[in-house]
């Protein structure tokens, strides 16, 4: 189960969607129909819910796809963006905007890989970096940036990961005073510049446009010379006005 306290003192709670039926109904005659649901594909019964500690009530909430061991962490506006989970909801990305009749929105295939057991975290930017997940060694950003691609390699978690064990999943990650992020996994820990590799990417990107324009530059002055050199003596001063 998750839970999280949000600035107005409300509580979310939610949990995965592949155990039954839970005890409370969901409002309005809503209903949840999943056919890739593993075990009730027709379910109008809530496994979300908005308790409110100062009165001591909670409300109903309509959550799509399964949470199961998802991850999330709260934006600057105060929104919850959760990330993953199981089954159907393992690309998903869901979003909590508080208000009184608010409720979950889900983005499908919101993330570029699957995540179960991984870990998001908060940026100073307001986005979120998700980093791991069963069988996945990598991360991503949400949302994604223009210079940002779907996923970058994160060897420490190759590094950490001991066959059959699956004991770094859920890594545990804090945004350090210095602006890197600690990052422990099994018995591991690493100081992590993820500034560093955008950057890196960036750069990356900048000069493979330079060389594209270099390589093309190279390429018309070799076909000049080419033509220039099969052309007949009377066709070269045309050829030398079209392509100088």
């Amino acid at each position: 189960m998750h839970m999280q306290l949000l600035h107005n003192d409300h509580i979310i709670i939610f949990d995965r969607t592949d155990f039954g039926y839970s005890n409370i109904s969901l409002l309005n005659g809503q209903c949840r129909h999943d056919p890739a649901e593993k075990v009730v594909k027709d379910d109008c019964t809530a496994h979300s819910v908005e308790y409110d500690v100062l009165s001591n009530t909670f409300r109903p909430l309509f959550v799509q796809t399964n949470t199961w061991c998802s991850s999330g962490s709260v934006r600057p506006d105060g929104s919850l963006v959760q990330t993953g989970g199981y089954n159907d909801g393992n690309r998903n990305i869901r979003i909590y905007s508080p208000c009184p009749t608010c409720d979950w929105s889900e983005i499908n295939s919101g993330l570029a890989v699957k995540r179960w057991y991984a870990t998001s975290h908060i940026l100073p930017d307001g986005s979120q970096i998700v980093i791991g997940g069963r069988g996945q060694f990598n991360y991503e950003f949400y949302p994604k940036s223009n210079k940002a691609k779907n996923i970058y390699s994160l060897p420490f978690l190759v590094e950490t990961n001991d066959p059959k064990q699956e004991n770094n999943l859920y890594p545990f990650v804090f945004l350090n005073v210095d602006g890197n992020l600690f990052i422990m996994a099994n018995n591991k820990s690493i100081l992590f510049d993820y500034t560093k590799v955008l950057l890196f990417y960036f750069i990356l990107f900048l000069k493979s446009i330079s060389f594209c324009f270099v390589f093309g530059f190279l390429i018309k002055k070799m076909v000049f010379f080419i033509i220039l050199l099969t052309s007949s003596y009377n066709d070269r001063s045309i050829i030398l006005q079209e392509f100088v």
